[in-house]
């Protein structure tokens, strides 16, 4: 479970490659306002998003007490092996049962840009983002601000 601006997402713990400390990213000229810049990670140049911003959930600036997590890209299509998703705090390690998870999104509901669903988890609201289509945004927005 990782806390961004405006919700918590759930996300299966093998996509987390690891979860680093904020530091300002290096700025990407024309790039959209979720995509932070990049950070250097083990001799990669990931792109870093926030997650609050690209669904328009809310604003979310990085500073003290953020946390940054970098993600396995699970697309084939994908440029980079992984990215960085700015977080606020740590993520909670949270064991998921069958009788624990409630789809809670209709059909017909329009969900936030990026999230394929709403769940509840337990007691916990949470949003399933749709990494792949994620992934392909941060693809588009890198083609169109080289």
């Amino acid at each position: 479970m990782i806390q961004v601006a405006g919700a918590r997402l759930l996300l299966p713990n093998a996509t987390i490659a690891e979860v680093l400390s904020y530091a300002p990213p290096a700025p990407i000229a024309n790039a959209p306002r979720w995509l932070l810049g990049q950070i250097r990670w083990r001799g990669w140049s990931l792109p870093m998003i926030a997650f609050g911003e690209l669904s328009g959930l809310a604003r979310e600036p990085g500073g003290l007490g953020s946390k940054v997590v970098v993600l396995k890209a699970l697309s084939a299509a994908s440029r980079l092996p992984y990215f960085a998703m700015l977080t606020q705090g740590f993520p909670r390690l949270v064991t998921v049962s069958a009788s624990g998870l409630y789809l809670q999104s209709r059909e017909d509901e329009a969900l936030p840009l990026g999230v394929q669903a709403r769940v509840r988890l337990n007691d916990d609201a949470a949003l399933l983002p749709d990494l792949e289509a994620v992934e392909a945004m941060i693809g588009e927005a890198l083609a169109q601000a080289a």
